[in-house]
């Protein structure tokens, strides 16, 4: 078995404010402060001697190199973002933003949001704009039927509320 993994597909190019806010200071705190200690403890490191067997020294480089891996992973990154900074002209559907109310067939209701594939966080109830469920909701209205494909069949929901909150 080799060690090749096909490239990820790019996700979609569009990001909300916030999430523009945490990447910029994920990218602050890797460069400005973790990197800056990091470099420090190798550099001591390294004037002990042998470093064959020194584990300052062999777990510093490989956390630089995962600290400058991530740094260009999201210098490139925030360069191609777009930052959606206005509300749809139409609120009554459902674009990119908006928080919407589903409730499945047994009358659950659940709550997500729909944002870039670089914020989506499931404890948050943020779900990527390309994630099947998202794809499914984007369009729809109040009282829609949202139809997703899942592993163990297709789920039905519906729209019960739409919501906007300012983007900024």
């Amino acid at each position: 078995m080799s060690r090749y993994r096909p490239p990820r597909p790019k996700g979609a190019c569009y990001i909300t404010p916030e999430g523009e806010r945490a990447l910029r200071a994920e990218l602050y705190q890797l460069w400005k402060v973790e990197r800056p200690q990091v470099t420090a403890t190798v550099h001591e490191a390294a004037k002990n001697g042998d470093r064959s067997e020194n584990g300052d020294y062999i777990y510093g480089k490989r956390r630089l190199r995962e600290i400058d891996s991530r740094v260009r992973f999201l210098t490139k990154r925030l360069e191609e973002l777009t930052v959606v900074h206005d509300l749809p002209s139409d609120k009554q559907r459902i674009f990119f933003g908006a928080w919407v109310t589903l409730e499945d067939e047994d009358g659950g209701e659940q709550r997500y949001r729909v944002v870039g594939p670089d914020e989506f966080d499931l404890s948050q109830r943020k779900l990527s704009v390309d994630s099947p469920m998202a794809r499914a909701m984007l369009g729809k209205r109040l009282d829609d039927e949202v139809i997703v494909s899942t592993p163990t069949g297709e789920r039905c929901y519906y729209v019960v509320a739409i919501d906007y909150e300012p983007l900024g």
